[in-house]
């Protein structure tokens, strides 16, 4: 069984700061893709950026210049650090990876449980 868990989320000013952090957990033979998704509220859950592989990296037009993705191979980790903070950021983040348990097995896609932040004076 897989587990992603995310952590990093809370409140925040205009402007601010923030890291977002998830790892995933269980048995894990290799991880493809890692990323990141955002949910607000009425709206559907977008990409705000992942990391394919090694070193590919894509963010969303909205975040680009203000959000740096960045992942640790080895702790089977992905970081978001979020700055320049703006309110429409607001939103449930959520951490997703493709995940290959076994050699055997094709790679599944899994979902953290979602960590909120809010961005707000």
């Amino acid at each position: 069984q897989v587990h992603l868990v995310e952590s990093g989320g809370g409140l925040v000013q205009p402007g601010g700061s923030l890291k977002l952090s998830c790892v995933a957990s269980g048995t894990i033979f290799h991880i493809n893709s890692m990323g990141w998704y955002r949910q607000a509220p009425g709206k559907q859950r977008e990409l705000v950026a992942n990391i394919i592989g090694e070193r590919g990296t894509n963010y969303a037009d909205p975040v680009k210049g203000r959000f740096t993705i960045s992942r640790d191979n080895a702790a089977n980790m992905v970081y978001l650090q979020m700055d320049s903070l703006k309110p429409v950021d607001t939103a449930v983040y959520y951490c997703n990876a493709d995940i290959r348990a076994y050699s055997h097995e094709f790679y599944k896609n899994y979902w953290g449980q979602g960590t909120q932040v809010t961005v707000s004076s």
